[in-house]
């Protein structure tokens, strides 16, 4: 399954001040997570995120879906939804996963993870039919630092 689907863009005249949302659904490969970092990187930048914030954004993002997409049921779809404001991104990413699924938290990857977000959230959801995996990234916006 490939393609992408830019589902929802809040633009600046409906979003709340300073914010701003973008939602992406892509394929659950490997092959379909660069659109992903590559929107939230830029979105980052259009917000005047420092250069070391938005690489290490983009390699969270990048860590946090490869690790969805090799949990994900096959053909599923990836959904990735990136909110800005004035004092962080928060980038939500969902698969629907089967309910065995668990994110292992004592691996390499998570670690890196761990340290490129300044916070790390897990998202499960055992009502949903089919049942769904997530990870939720925040990147705080640094002030003051030269």
């Amino acid at each position: 399954m490939t393609g992408y689907n830019f589902l929802r863009s809040v633009n600046e005249a409906t979003a709340p001040a300073g914010q701003a949302e973008v939602y992406i659904e892509v394929g659950a490969l490997p092959a379909q997570v660069a659109p992903l970092r590559v929107v939230t990187a830029d979105l980052a930048a259009r917000a005047d995120f420092d250069l070391d914030a938005v690489a290490d954004l983009r390699m969270a993002v990048d860590e946090a879906c490869s690790t969805l997409a090799t949990l994900a049921v096959p053909d599923a779809r990836m959904q990735c939804l990136v909110r800005v404001d004035t004092e962080r991104i928060t980038v939500t990413v969902r698969i629907p996963s089967p309910r065995i699924a668990v994110i292992s938290q004592d691996t390499f990857g998570w670690r890196v993870l761990a340290t490129l977000a300044d916070k790390v959230e897990i998202l499960g959801n055992d009502v949903a039919d089919p049942p769904s995996l997530g990870i939720r990234l925040v990147k705080e916006r640094q002030v003051g630092v030269a």
